[in-house]
């Protein structure tokens, strides 16, 4: 009995010991997801511009939820689209171009319909704007406000750390000396020609305003949605105003137009609009409630490494970069996730 303990206790010491499983890598996605409360910040109702579709074939309803752009940027147009939004224009028009990874595109398709008054016309200018940590708030280039000193050297702060999520060659950015974000939104940043430029970024689902030929910039009531790989070539070009944060589905899966630029050649082809709002025009119980991951957490740092960098089990190699574009801001309803 004694020598079958003494080879029992010998095999037992033969064995492998078991390590420890390591702790599974979170993915980009389990860390957004596993932010605190306070990380995320909710969007006002005001800031959202609500597009109804007519209902698919199916009789199912389509919304899309846009969230409008903060101060300073592109505020000109957005004036003129909660004036568009006030006066209801958009009701009884239509989704009047799909071109195929490009743009989808909304608006009066007879271009005869009457604007409502009081729309500005904005400059070129306005593409841009300054906006410097030093104190100074724009609106369309114009002097706006002026920001107190804290608020001055939160921004200066927060300028430093967003930067340094795409510090190194590895995050270059083809477009714009450097890229950052800003409340939320991607933004190009140079500090060149003029001190402390800066103008959002066209990545998946940023909504822009249609224009001619410059040096017409658009009103606001042609507007279009990104439904593929970023086009960034139109930064600077073109009136950023909003993204869509909900729906973007009922938009990129339409048909493609088979027209020129992607635009519907017969009115039976368009997608009709029912009705286009500012969500707090709509009743209080189906107004959309949405937040958005603060890019000035250390949440949104985890998680955009994460994008750069992905450790979790699927991956072989991390790409040990990301364009700015593939780093998109969780958004969530409220009442996501808690």
């Amino acid at each position: 009995m004694k020598h079958l303990l003494l080879a029992a206790a010998a095999a037992s010491l033969a064995l492998p010991v078991t390590a420890q499983e390591p702790a599974p890598i979170p993915s980009p996605g389990e860390i957004a997801a596993a932010a605190r409360a306070g990380d995320w910040i909710a969007i006002a109702p005001s800031d959202l511009l609500v597009m109804d579709l007519a209902p698919d074939t199916k009789g199912k309803p389509r919304r899309v939820v846009i969230q409008l752009m903060p101060a300073p940027f592109s505020q000109g147009w957005i004036g003129n689209i909660r004036k568009l939004a006030a006066a209801h224009w958009w009701d009884g028009t239509s989704v009047n171009r799909v071109q195929d990874n490009y743009v989808v595109q909304w608006g009066d398709a007879t271009e005869k319909k009457p604007l409502p008054e009081g729309l500005v016309m904005v400059a070129e200018s306005a593409y841009v704007t300054s906006d410097p940590a030093s104190g100074l708030s724009t609106v369309d280039g114009k002097p706006a406000i002026r920001l107190s000193r804290a608020e001055a050297e939160r921004r200066a702060k927060h300028f430093e750390r967003s930067v340094d999520i795409f510090d190194g060659a590895s995050m270059a950015d083809a477009y714009a000396p450097t890229v950052m974000f800003e409340s939320g939104w991607p933004i190009g940043y140079s500090n060149a020609s003029v001190p402390d430029s800066r103008w959002p970024l066209h990545c998946y689902g940023m909504v822009g305003v249609g224009r001619n030929l410059s040096p017409d910039t658009g009103t606001g009531a042609e507007l279009y949605t990104v439904i593929g790989h970023a086009p960034r070539h139109l930064d600077q070009n073109i009136a950023l105003v909003g993204r869509v944060i909900s729906g973007i589905e009922h938009l990129s899966s339409l048909p493609r137009g088979t027209g020129a630029l992607g635009f519907y050649e017969s009115e039976v082809e368009r997608v009709p609009i029912a009705s286009v709002r500012i969500a707090t025009e709509l009743p209080e119980a189906d107004q959309p409630r949405f937040e958005y991951l603060s890019t000035e957490s250390d949440s949104f740092a985890r998680y955009a490494d994460a994008r750069a960098n992905r450790r979790d089990p699927f991956f072989i190699k991390p790409a040990g970069g990301a364009d700015i574009c593939n780093i998109p801001v969780p958004v969530r309803a409220v009442g996501e996730g808690k």
